[in-house]
């Protein structure tokens, strides 16, 4: 087994004709990663995984896992990578691109509204919206996957990067939206709202779309408390803890005057104790709550 590649979430190992994933406990946030382990996520994210995955074999649509080999290790299939673009023309490759749908204003996107960079107005609001809104369409976007941080992309620099047709960009938003109402049936026996989510794809040997990596867990998707959202307030189920703290600290207002000044970016301290153990409850809880399955070692 040769280790390929160290990710900020997993450990990449090449089988031939086949990978291994090895799910860790480290953790990110804005593309850093935090310098502390949080028990259980790695098993989380990928019992989690794996029970979508089952998901999407019920369904009919495509998917990379083969097995899972332990409670953080599943072999998927290979694809091949080029961080530089695909190719409207290959088979068998991974699509370089995150592909984003909303269904609330939250996170990143409350963020860009707030800074003018997304008009509102194009959202189907009259006014500033408040976090936590929902969206009379959902918000679909698409982000590069090899550049230092994510940054959104046009339908043209999408396909252009992504070795897309449109057609197939469509094809993709398609298959979201079915996962993603899967999704949102399945979590809300939970008590929970899907708010939004990301995943990745792959174009398989017939050139056909296939669901890559991960999804639907505590790292891609963001969830909450309906009975909370019900009465007006938002509880996160999602790393969006971790993020948040991030925020009160004044990291991410440092961090991000870095990126756009173009000078070093500051450090990113360790999750204090407490919040380390809270992280690793919300990482095994949320299985059972999105499962409907007791959390096993």
């Amino acid at each position: 087994m040769e280790l390929i590649r160290t990710g900020k979430v997993k450990d990449v190992y090449d089988l031939g004709d086949r990978l291994l994933f090895k799910f860790s406990d480290r953790i990110s946030v804005f593309d850093k990663i935090i310098p502390v382990n949080v028990p259980d996520k790695g098993a989380s994210i990928c019992k989690t995984s794996a029970y979508w995955f089952n998901k999407l074999n019920q369904i009919g649509i495509k998917n990379d896992m083969i097995e899972v080999k332990s409670s953080n290790e599943m072999v998927v299939r290979k694809y091949r990578i080029n961080e530089s673009g695909g190719s409207k023309f290959w088979v068998n490759f991974l699509i370089p691109l995150e592909f984003v749908m909303r269904y609330y204003v939250a996170g990143s996107l409350l963020d860009r509204i707030k800074a003018g960079k997304v008009d509102f107005r194009d959202l189907g609001f009259k006014s500033m919206p408040k976090s936590g809104e929902p969206l009379d369409q959902p918000f679909f976007e698409m982000t590069t996957k090899f550049e230092k941080t994510d940054r959104p992309l046009s339908i043209s620099e999408a396909t252009e990067i992504g070795g897309l047709h449109r057609y197939e960009v469509l094809e993709i938003k398609e298959t979201i939206l079915r996962i993603d109402d899967m999704i949102q049936k399945q979590v809300s026996k939970g008590g929970l709202i899907h708010a939004d989510g990301k995943k990745e794809f792959a174009m398989d040997a017939e050139r056909q779309i296939t669901v890559v990596d991960t999804f639907g867990t505590a790292d891609e998707d963001r969830f909450w408390e309906a009975e909370d959202y019900g009465n007006g307030k938002i509880i996160e189920i999602s790393k969006e803890m971790v993020r948040q703290y991030y925020r009160s600290t004044g990291y991410h207002d440092r961090l991000y005057e870095a990126r756009a000044k173009g000078i070093k970016e500051p450090e990113i301290e360790a999750l204090p104790p407490d919040l380390i153990r809270k992280t690793s409850d919300l990482y095994r809880s949320l299985y059972t709550r999105i499962t409907g399955e007791k959390w096993v070692d």
